[in-house]
């Protein structure tokens, strides 16, 4: 999502006269979109801005913005540690920007903008056209979350749950193809929570799929609990959905899923599994993973390897627990760090295994390539497959914006390579 949230600044900042360079040395703006997962990222903003500091030492000084989900938790502190820091905009707020800087350039400052304004912000986002020109292309559906996992700093940083009209996207959709995109991937916190009016991710996939050149359609991220009939039918009767499903777990224990307040069983998670593959046998999964969460034990731990065992995710997401401020499991007592990190590599080694032994089965398949990019390597193309593979070509004509059968011929945990063919065998096709 900070992806697609940072593309839309960009075509803010554009009106004002502000334009994206590759070259930070050369800016005489520094707008740090940030995400507030994991326990890191604020560290990460301080390093950020005394990479800044250092590089405009003897230069006059560009205004220095701090915009997302550690703006919106963290900004009185941000600003109060780090003078150099200019303003704070929070995710929610980040239409403001334009009339921020321009206070800026007055040198009224610090600013904080933390706002829950969302449909403000949408307001004025849906009032000037997404320029966004990449063949795979983000569109953001849905904001916020109402779940309050107890780990979890979303419903605290993006506030609760809140859904753009269909007409909207459906628009913007439209301006995103017109754009050149052929692939598109909707966006939220939790995704399949989507409802406006009544009308829910299924039925916008069936309105969004109408798009004559659009090719393809994903969506992520989502939660167990608003995986309803309808969102698992769609996959049986949309071709341009694509059959993998990013659908986070956590943990395979249901003592912790109740600790973490997931409201969702193991059971009730592999019966989503079970249905979706019935309507969509070549369907795959991917999946986030907390390890070490407090009150893990060994037992529990050994239930969340079991679970990737038995689902078999083609990617596993995995992640040391970490405490975020303001979160119920904030004060919660922390199992032994030493401990967490063990269980951590021994579960991302059998990730990887699983991983890669699947990728193997793919060598001398056939599977549908959407090309992306020509790479600095002469004559290579990169795209990705239907399961969201990354695959290397070599092609002698441009490549951009086609799907065509790639022959699989190696591959490593990143990347296949293969061979376009002109004459696939659809009995080989990779599931």
């Amino acid at each position: 999502m900070n992806e697609y949230d940072s593309k839309r600044i960009y075509d803010l900042t554009k009106k004002i006269n502000y334009f994206p360079t590759d070259n930070f040395k050369e800016a005489n703006c520094y707008i740090l979109n940030t995400c507030h997962i994991r326990e890191k990222a604020t560290d990460k903003v301080y390093h950020d801005i005394g990479r800044v500091k250092k590089e405009f030492r003897n230069k006059q000084k560009p205004i220095v913005l701090i915009a997302g989900c550690v703006a919106q938790a963290e900004g009185d502190v941000l600003l109060k540690r780090e003078k150099y820091i200019d303003a704070v905009v929070g995710p929610q707020s980040y239409h403001q920007i334009n009339e921020t800087i321009s206070k800026l350039e007055k040198k009224i400052k610090p600013i904080n903008i933390t706002d829950f304004n969302v449909i403000e912000k949408f307001d004025t986002l849906n009032s000037f056209k997404n320029t966004d020109n990449n063949i795979s292309s983000f569109l953001t559906i849905q904001e916020g979350c109402d779940k309050f996992c107890k780990f979890c700093v979303v419903p605290y940083t993006r506030g609760t749950e809140y859904s753009r009209s269909i007409n909207e996207l459906v628009l913007e959709a439209n301006q995103l193809v017109n754009n050149g995109a052929r692939e598109i991937n909707l966006l939220g916190q939790n995704v399949n929570a989507y409802n406006f009016n009544g009308k829910k991710l299924s039925d916008l996939i069936l309105e969004i799929s109408k798009i004559k050149n659009l090719k393809r359609i994903r969506y992520t991220t989502s939660h167990p609990r608003d995986f309803t009939e309808d969102l698992i039918k769609v996959h049986k009767n949309c071709d341009k959905l694509m059959p993998l499903i990013h659908l986070p777990v956590q943990s395979g224990s249901n003592k912790i899923l109740e600790a973490m307040n997931r409201k969702h069983t193991i059971e009730e998670y592999l019966e989503i599994i079970k249905k979706l593959i019935k309507v969509k046998p070549n369907i795959k999964f991917s999946s986030d993973f907390i390890i070490g969460y407090p009150g893990e034990t060994n037992d529990d731990f050994k239930k969340t390897v079991n679970l990737i065992k038995e689902i078999q995710f083609i990617n596993s997401f995995s992640f040391v627990y970490s405490a975020r401020p303001g979160t119920p499991a904030f004060n919660l007592n922390k199992i032994d760090e030493k401990e967490a990190k063990k269980r951590l590599a021994e579960f991302q080694l059998i990730a990887d295994n699983i991983k890669n032994n699947y990728r193997k089965k793919l060598i001398n398949k056939t599977t549908k390539v959407l090309f992306e990019n020509k790479m600095s390597i002469s004559n290579r193309y990169f795209g990705r497959d239907e399961f969201f593979n990354s695959v290397i070509v070599e092609g002698n004509h441009d490549l951009i914006g086609q799907i065509k059968d790639v022959k699989i011929l190696k591959g490593n945990l990143n990347t296949l390579f293969g061979e376009i063919i002109s004459n696939p065998n659809e009995n080989n096709y990779a599931a």
